[in-house]
C-alpha cells in the first residue's frame, strides 16, 4: 500500500483522554469566552456571532488548506466553532425568543441533518476519515451545529430545568461517564459513541463556564471573563506543548 494512503494523513487528533480534557477545556472557554465579548462588552449576541463567524471560517479554511495535521490550528479551529456555538446559541434561544427548547431542538434537527448529509455523500462519518476537502467541510460544520446546540443543552438544563449550572454539569459529566463505559463495555458503534462524548463535552463545557463567570445569586463564582478565559487558554497551550514534547520524546526512543 502506498504510504500516501496510511490513516497518518488524517486532519484531526488521535482521540485520547488528552483530546478530551482539552475539549472540555476548549468548550469551556468558548462559553466565557463568547460571554466576555456579548456581555462584558456590551457588544451583543449578534455582533458577537458576527465577529466569531469570521474567525470560524477564516479558521476553518486554515485548517482545510493545511497539507498535514498541527495541533495549534486544530484547537484554535476548535475554539472558534465553540465560541460562535456560544453566541448563536444565545442569540436564537434569548434574542429570537424561541427559547432553550426551541433552540434545542432546531440546533437538533440542524445536527442530525448534516451528519446525514455527510454520510449519504461519502458513506460514514467516522472522525478516521477526516483527510480530505470534502469530509472536512462536513466535518467542521457538524461540529459547529454540536457546539451550539450543546450551549443550548447546558442553558436549558442549568435554568429551565432548574439543577443550576453545578447540577447541569454533574448531570453531563454522568452521562459522559455513561458512554465511555459504553465503549469500553460494549459493542456499539465507535463512530456513534464519539459523536455522543463530543456533543456531550459542550453543554458540560457550557455549564462549567456559566459556574465560572456568573454571578454568585445566580448560583456561579463571579470571576472575571477575561481573566477565565485567559486561564482556560493557558492550559490548553500547556497541554498542547506537553503532549507534543512527550510524541517528539516517544518517537525519539522508538527510532531503530
Amino acid at each position: 500500500m502506498n504510504a500516501s494512503t496510511e490513516p497518518a494523513l488524517s486532519k484531526v487528533p488521535e482521540v485520547t483522554l488528552g483530546f478530551w480534557l482539552i475539549k472540555i477545556a476548549a468548550t469551556t472557554l468558548g462559553e466565557t469566552g463568547g460571554d466576555a465579548v456579548s456581555m462584558s462588552m456590551n457588544l451583543g449576541y449578534l455582533v458577537a456571532t458576527g465577529i466569531f463567524a469570521v474567525a470560524f471560517l477564516v479558521a476553518v479554511n486554515a485548517q482545510i488548506r493545511a497539507k498535514a495535521f498541527d495541533p495549534f490550528l486544530y484547537w484554535a479551529t476548535i475554539i472558534a466553532t465553540t465560541t460562535v456555538g456560544t453566541t448563536l446559541a444565545d442569540f436564537a434561544d434569548r434574542s429570537l425568543g424561541i427559547g432553550y427548547a426551541g433552540g434545542s431542538a432546531l440546533l437538533l434537527a440542524l445536527l442530525l441533518g448534516s451528519l446525514w448529509v455527510w454520510h449519504r455523500t461519502l458513506g460514514s462519518v467516522s472522525v478516521h476519515t477526516v483527510c480530505e476537502p470534502k469530509a472536512e467541510a462536513f466535518y467542521w460544520v457538524t461540529i459547529m451545529f454540536s457546539q451550539t446546540l450543546g450551549t443550548a443543552l447546558g442553558d436549558w438544563t442549568a435554568d429551565t430545568a432548574g439543577l443550576g449550572f453545578s447540577g447541569a454539569a454533574m448531570v453531563f459529566a454522568g452521562l459522559l461517564v455513561l458512554v465511555a463505559a459504553a465503549y469500553f463495555w460494549s459493542h456499539l458503534s465507535r463512530t456513534l459513541l464519539f459523536w455522543a462524548a463530543f456533543i456531550l463535552t459542550r453543554p458540560l463545557g457550557a455549564a462549567l463556564g456559566d459556574f465560572l463567570d456568573k454571578p454568585v445569586a445566580a448560583g456561579g463564582l463571579a470571576l472575571s471573563r477575561y481573566w477565565a478565559s485567559i486561564a482556560l487558554l493557558a492550559f490548553i497551550l500547556a497541554f498542547i506543548l506537553v503532549d507534543q514534547v512527550i510524541g517528539h520524546l516517544d518517537r525519539a526512543f522508538n527510532t531503530d
